[in-house]
């Protein structure tokens, strides 16, 4: 989205540029820019998402239509499945779209500063530190679901922060900070199986049923409370989202427009790693869609850098699709990690292969 000054008390004015393919809305005295193209992705991945939701809510041991679904949402006459609509299956229904929508603009976030399509939470360790703290209010102090997102939120942060300091040089570098991640997530893993291997067996299969990332047993106090706190975070993101564009085209460049660098790049690490630690904090570490969401969402968008609003878009599209072919096209019910990490194991070889083959 672009700004362009107009005449002050101008009244609101729409204008379609088809030669530049953007909707141009005036509001307060400035022009607001937006791509038509990204407009229709965004809504056609809405429409799939609302889609496969409908879809999931309706399927299960008590099967009903979509048909019957939108009657036990709006109408409510049947109070069986009402209760098996809103109350056992919303909540899950929902934390997939939101938690999806958080890991896509957290890949996107990553991704903008490094200008790496590797970089994302789960590739350099922001992941795996929320994960190891999470971890250790699990397995050896206990508590709730806010101390463990607790624990996930301080396990990132400090990930994040060491991360930062050993790939600080003169400014942070996209590879160095991919390389010190990657590291840094090598040895967290390492930490973690062995917390895994010396804690009680109950609390040991506990924690990694819940390490392999899953929506299990998701309430509406998780879903609401997480959701709560990625809508902050997101309302941050947007703040931040124009030094986020400028500082694509290098430091100087950013310095030379006012943007403060390093401080903006800081904040935006910690946003991106606050929304990765909340997801980590209700679901487990779900990998793999804060790499694919911004990557795939560019190509369909055709956007010359990666946006957020796509991102965020399809990885609400891309969690809610895996949790429900986890759930119901599966022979047995697995965790939604398994499922996002075959996936994007997939989409991670074929990136590899695709950068590898653009660079001979």
């Amino acid at each position: 989205m672009q700004t362009r000054p107009g005449h002050a008390g101008d009244a609101p004015a729409a204008r379609v540029d088809f030669g530049r393919r953007t909707l141009r809305w005036r509001r307060g005295g400035f022009w607001l820019r937006f791509d038509l193209r990204t407009i229709v992705v965004c809504a056609a991945i809405t429409a799939a998402t609302v889609l496969v939701a409908l879809v999931t809510l309706g399927s299960g041991d008590y099967v009903l239509s979509i048909g019957e679904v939108g009657s036990a949402i709006f109408v409510g006459d049947d109070g069986f499945a009402r209760t098996v609509v809103l109350e056992w299956r919303m909540p899950r229904v929902a934390a997939s779209i939101v938690f999806g929508a958080a890991l896509g603009v957290s890949g996107a976030i990553f991704q903008s500063l490094t200008r790496n399509p590797l970089a994302s939470p789960d590739i350099i360790g922001f992941s795996a530190g929320s994960y190891t703290g999470a971890l250790i209010v699990i397995i050896l102090i206990g508590g709730s679901y806010l101390d463990v997102a607790a624990g996930a939120l301080a396990g990132g942060i400090t990930t994040a922060a060491v991360v930062y300091l050993l790939a600080f040089k003169r400014g942070v570098q996209g590879f160095r900070l991919i390389v010190v991640g990657i590291a840094i997530s090598a040895m967290l893993g390492s930490l973690n199986t062995w917390m895994m291997l010396t804690a009680d067996l109950e609390v040991a299969m506990t924690a990694a049923v819940w390490g392999a990332g899953t929506l299990n047993a998701t309430s509406w106090e998780q879903a609401g409370i997480g959701a709560l706190v990625i809508f902050l975070l997101l309302c941050a993101t947007a703040a931040l989202a124009r030094p986020l564009r400028q500082l694509e085209l290098g430091d100087d460049a950013a310095k030379a427009l006012g943007v403060r660098a390093e401080p903006s790049r800081l904040g935006l690490i910690v946003v991106g790693v606050a929304l990765t630690a909340t997801v980590t904090a209700a679901a487990g570490p779900i990998a793999f869609v804060a790499l694919a969401a911004p990557q795939i969402a560019r190509r369909l968008a055709r956007t010359p850098g990666v946006a957020l609003a796509p991102a965020a878009f399809l990885g609400a599209f891309l969690l809610c699709t895996a949790d429900y072919v986890a759930q119901h096209r599966l022979p047995a019910a697995l965790p939604v990690g398994v499922v996002t990490v075959v996936v994007g194991g997939g989409y991670l070889v074929w990136l590899l292969i695709h950068e590898a083959r653009r660079r001979i």
